[in-house]
């Protein structure tokens, strides 16, 4: 069946996962975050920069799934004809960021909402909520990271 399906369209399949599912998982973050920080402006609306911020953390996923399609797309169309091996590998390599993107910007937006908490009841300790974003934003890192050296491997 791969066979007839060819490669070249097995690897674009990788790389349209690896931006589609990381930026659904930033949609979905900067979506919930959004909607709790829109509370919070609407009852303090000095706090708008500091919601900015947490909003905008869980999208930074889509990004990291845009930069993998785009060394996979650039991968793609730089061979003429890719065969099923080469194919496969360039797809396993953009699954770590469409997974891990998808579900740590989903989790991280939760996080983001929950600072958002912090930030209405104590002001002075929001840069705690920043912290613990930053703890998700790691893996999603990581997930980028393994992309990445695997699309350089190839």
């Amino acid at each position: 069946m791969l066979n007839e399906i060819g490669g070249k369209a097995l690897a674009l399949l990788g790389a349209v996962l690896a931006a589609t599912l990381a930026c659904i998982g930033s949609a979905k973050g900067t979506g919930m975050t959004g909607e709790a920080g829109a509370g919070l402006v609407s009852e303090d609306p000095s706090k708008s920069g500091k919601v900015m911020i947490l909003q905008v953390i869980p999208g930074t996923q889509g990004l990291y799934g845009f930069v993998i399609f785009f060394l996979a797309f650039q991968k793609i169309t730089g061979l003429s004809d890719i065969s099923l091996a080469t194919a496969l590998e360039i797809f396993v390599a953009c699954l770590p960021i469409a997974f891990g993107g998808l579900l740590s910007a989903i989790a991280q937006g939760k996080v983001a909402v929950a600072s958002i908490n912090i930030l209405a009841k104590k002001p002075d300790d929001w840069s705690k909520g920043m912290i613990m974003c930053i703890v998700v934003e790691f893996y999603a890192i990581l997930c980028l990271l393994a992309s990445f050296l695997m699309l350089n491997a190839i």
